[in-house]
């Protein structure tokens, strides 16, 4: 029986241990730079992360020194936050389906439209105030200034691939045709009727396209993209807790067995 308890506590150990990529996860979308301005995944993230660790510390305790009750509290609130971290892969992969780039004609970068993201996506930009927040935040970034350091020339930068966010929020749309000047600034527009945003750009660095749709359609096709590669590895660490889990399990149920029959054991020698 020792030993199983020894075993459940070395299990629970390596639960402890996939805490942390949970709570990597979390860090690192808070530190990506459209992610910090909108704040929406990573605190739940990082909160399960630390959750997970905790119970499997409560597990790892109660399979070394013996207590039953940390056992019986690892395996329910174990169970309960393999089920949220469940819930939580299958609702980013979810949310993360729609919203892919389109190609601009002698473009090699891709340009992006909001309606193209699903509707949760979408309602997280859309507010008018908790957009003027997060275009506050956005223009405060160098992304947009990197590109007039990298290119110089028009034919250079429309080769160049460059991020979403910066496809949507550092320059007009290419269907209004607007003249470049440089990355940053653009000139006589040839059709301003042809997109809403064409109307909305502004050749003021603390401006340029972070009223238009096309930026938030950027942020959101970013967003996507570290968070789909979140999402695999909440994946894996979702599989791996659930081998941990049914392993710790079936130790505790048959430490739970022996006891039984030990007990029995004890009660008819001495009756």
């Amino acid at each position: 029986m020792a030993l199983s308890n020894n075993v459940i506590g070395g299990i629970n150990f390596i639960a402890m241990l996939l805490s942390i990529p949970i709570i990597g996860s979390g860090i690192l979308l808070a530190t990506e730079p459209d992610n910090s301005c909108v704040k929406i995944l990573q605190w739940p993230v990082i909160i399960l992360g630390i959750l997970i660790l905790v119970v499997a510390l409560a597990g790892f305790v109660g399979g070394f020194w013996r207590v039953p009750w940390l056992l019986i509290f690892y395996l329910v609130a174990m169970l309960i936050l393999i089920i949220l971290l469940a819930c939580l892969v299958v609702f980013i992969y979810m949310v993360t389906l729609r919203g892919s780039g389109h190609p601009a004609p002698s473009r090699s970068y891709l340009e992006y439209h909001l309606d193209d993201f699903s509707g949760w996506l979408r309602r997280r930009v859309q507010s008018p105030f908790k957009w003027d927040r997060i275009r506050n935040c956005l223009s405060s970034k160098t992304m947009c200034a990197e590109l007039n350091q990298n290119y110089r020339m028009a034919q250079d930068f429309f080769n160049a691939r460059i991020s979403p966010l910066q496809s949507g929020c550092c320059k007009p749309p290419t269907e209004c045709g607007y003249t470049f000047v440089n990355p940053t600034y653009w000139i006589s527009p040839i059709n301003t009727a042809a997109d809403m945003d064409c109307l909305q750009w502004n050749n003021e660095q603390t401006q340029l396209c972070y009223n238009c749709n096309s930026c938030k359609a950027g942020l959101l096709a970013n967003i996507k993209k570290e968070w789909r590669r979140a999402d695999i590895i909440l994946l894996i660490t979702l599989m791996a807790l659930i081998s941990v889990y049914l392993v710790a399990g079936c130790c505790a149920f048959r430490n739970a067995k022996t006891e039984d029959l030990f007990t029995r054991y004890k009660h008819d020698n001495y009756t």
